[in-house]
């Protein structure tokens, strides 16, 4: 589990700009959908998802474990088991706590944390994308889009599952060519909160016997 999880926290600062050189197919439906969500959350101060991670293989979820998120204009927070990914809008530090490790990083391209919200951002030119009907999701109807990489970025398919009535995502699925799974569900959300100044600002001097490293 510790190593799925660092494979896709890690990958995705340094994965670069998927090339847009075929065309590029995104159902209309599928967009208003995905912009009205995200219009809705750049609409508030700040957004907190409490979730559940959860990853397998063969498109089978076979491990669970908690996470939360927090985000607030373009900088956020994620936490996963000994795992926190800080991006205070400028650089992304990646703080293991079991290994005693901190890796730091510019964002490259396209590359983004596998987060609640991420792919309402790449999704407008690294994907093609279909509106695949509705679904019930843990008692709610959501809209089903499917996102399928334009270019061969080890991504085989993404599953959004958004509630159309709250504007909020439910829950995603993000499928691999090498059949990995990852799954985020939506367990828990809230906005406008009081959050800390120094929520999303990576303090050097608590990391003093960490191993940190510049990528």
């Amino acid at each position: 589990m510790k190593n799925i999880i660092s494979k896709i926290i890690v990958s995705s600062m340094v994965v670069g700009a998927v090339a847009t050189a075929n065309a590029q197919k995104i159902d209309a439906k599928a967009k208003k959908i995905l912009d009205d969500i995200t219009a809705n959350y750049n609409s508030k101060k700040n957004s907190y998802f409490k979730f559940s991670f959860g990853t397998g293989t063969n498109g089978q979820v076979t491990k669970t474990e908690p996470g939360i998120y927090y985000a607030a204009g373009d900088k956020y927070k994620l936490k996963i088991m000994e795992t926190e990914q800080i991006f205070d809008g400028n650089k992304i530090y990646n703080i293991n706590t079991e290994d005693m490790e901190v890796t730091v990083a510019k964002p490259n391209g396209s590359g983004s944390m596998f987060s609640p919200i991420n792919y309402l951002s790449t999704y407008r030119n690294d994907y093609n994308v279909t509106y695949n009907g509705k679904k019930n999701v843990n008692g709610v109807s959501t809209d089903f889009i499917k996102l399928t990489p334009v270019k061969s970025n080890g991504i085989q398919h993404v599953y959004l599952f958004v509630d159309p009535v709250k504007k909020q995502m439910v829950k995603l699925e993000q499928h691999g060519n090498n059949k990995d799974v990852a799954v985020i569900a939506i367990k828990e959300y809230k906005e406008n909160q009081d959050l800390d100044a120094g929520m999303f600002v990576f303090d050097k001097n608590k990391y003093k016997n960490y191993l940190i490293t510049e990528l």
